[in-house]
């Protein structure tokens, strides 16, 4: 199974970036997908979760109302729509995969992408 993330770049606090992550092999619509960040000098941290179905999503705290995760299981991929950028939001991104029933801890999770860095810019 591979990870492919990308949609990172250097965005002004206020604006907007979409992460992309596509899923290759493996059955996609089985994993529980999940979005971590880490910034420099800092654990890698969860940022937000979905379903199989894309029925169930989940967030940390800091970016409720902000960040909107999403998935499109004919497409293999899931998404992280990350509005209203903050400096505090700079980090590498890294999506997972998980064929059980993910959670919030990176143990949680088996599969992961090589990230793609966040830069915001105050």
């Amino acid at each position: 199974v591979q990870l492919q993330a990308s949609g990172g770049g250097l965005v002004q606090a206020g604006g907007s970036l979409r992460l992309s992550c596509v899923v290759s092999g493996g059955t996609f619509s089985r994993y529980v997908m999940g979005w971590f960040r880490q910034a420099p000098g800092k654990e890698r941290e969860f940022i937000s979760g979905i379903s199989w179905t894309g029925g169930n999503t989940y967030y940390e705290d800091s970016v409720k109302g902000r960040f909107t995760i999403s998935r499109d299981n004919a497409k293999n991929t899931v998404y992280l729509q990350m509005n209203n950028l903050k400096p505090e939001d700079t980090a590498v991104y890294y999506c997972a995969a998980d064929t059980s029933i993910g959670g919030s801890r990176v143990a949680e999770y088996e599969y992961w992408g090589q990230g793609t860095q966040v830069t915001v810019s105050s």
